[in-house]
């Protein structure tokens, strides 16, 4: 029983190995290059479980037939005008189409990875039809970017890629050399300096000329209200002339109002007075006090204190 079950387990694992030599899949997305002894025996491109020769006769290789991605490295190239630019472009591509160009393709490269590592090389010399245009047709909104793109496609197709088909090309990058970008930005920074300059000379000159004109002004009403503050001085002291001369005429009646004005004065607030009145101006308050000619009452005492307050 036990030898029995040994036979049995061994023919199994050499079914399995015959199977694992004799079949291979293939993805919707893929196709297989199939040799026989290392030449080419064709390509398999209908998805699903096939049959090979086993062990070392038939071998197959699995490629991708979606788009493939690869970039160049930057290169510095000439433009036109003389100005030297450093340029970065992208590449998308695929295995040519038919048995004959994946043949191709699998002759020269063998791999994806070894395809892209070439085609990176081509896609950084193909950089070089950039030269055509100058500078200002490669930046700004108007630029001729994408009519460079086309030369370098063009460039690519022109050439034997062996089974490969360029789809698309892009450039990625457009850049000033290091040593160019420190001039261009050494220069911006001095005309911005000389703009902040003038900005501030303006400035300064605008501010000279506000300030002249303030103080011109301010001279102008300080000149006006000196003139108006003479004119009213003039005017008082004329008045006041003319109202002296007035009371010159009429001295008693003039002493009279400036008593009752001191009397109105010192008894309007809450204060109580302990005086004589006998004095002026309280003499006003002494109903017995002599009278002059003129009807105006006069004080008994003409000299001295009129009194004490509280």
């Amino acid at each position: 029983m036990t030898r029995t079950l040994t036979i049995a387990i061994g023919i199994l694992l050499v079914l399995v190995l015959v199977l694992f030599n004799t079949t291979y899949t293939v993805n919707f997305h893929e196709l297989a290059v199939k040799t026989r002894f290392g030449q080419p025996a064709g390509v398999v491109r209908e998805p699903g479980l096939h049959l090979k020769a086993p062990f070392f006769i038939d071998q197959v290789t699995r490629l991708d037939t979606r788009l493939q991605f690869v970039e160049s490295p930057l290169e510095t190239v000439l433009t036109a005008g003389g100005q030297q630019v450093v340029l970065q472009a992208y590449l998308q591509w695929r295995i040519a189409s038919g048995d004959e160009g994946a043949m191709r393709f699998f002759t020269a490269y063998g791999t994806l990875e070894d395809a892209g590592r070439q085609l990176e090389q081509r896609l950084q010399g193909a950089l070089r039809v950039v030269g055509r245009y100058p500078f200002e047709q490669l930046v700004g909104a108007e630029s001729r970017l994408a009519d460079a793109e086309r030369a370098i496609l063009d460039d690519l197709k022109s050439g034997d890629l062996a089974g490969v088909e360029p789809v698309f090309v892009g450039i990625s990058q457009v850049l000033l050399p290091p040593k160019t970008t420190n001039a261009v930005l050494g220069r911006m920074a001095e005309v911005q300096n000389t703009l902040a300059k003038l900005e501030e000379a303006r400035g300064n000159s605008e501010a000279e000329a506000l300030k002249s004109q303030a103080a011109s002004q301010a001279d102008t009403i300080r000149s006006f209200a000196e003139q108006w503050a003479a004119q009213i001085e003039a005017q008082g002291n004329e008045e006041a002339t003319r109202y002296y001369e007035e009371m010159k005429k009429q001295a008693d009646l003039a002493i009279f109002l400036a008593w009752l004005d001191t009397l109105k004065s010192g008894l309007s607030g809450s204060t109580t007075f302990i005086t004589d009145t006998s004095r002026a101006p309280f003499h006003l308050l002494d109903l017995a006090a002599p009278t002059a000619a003129s009807g105006i009452p006069q004080p008994a005492v003409k000299d001295g204190p009129a009194g004490e307050g509280r």
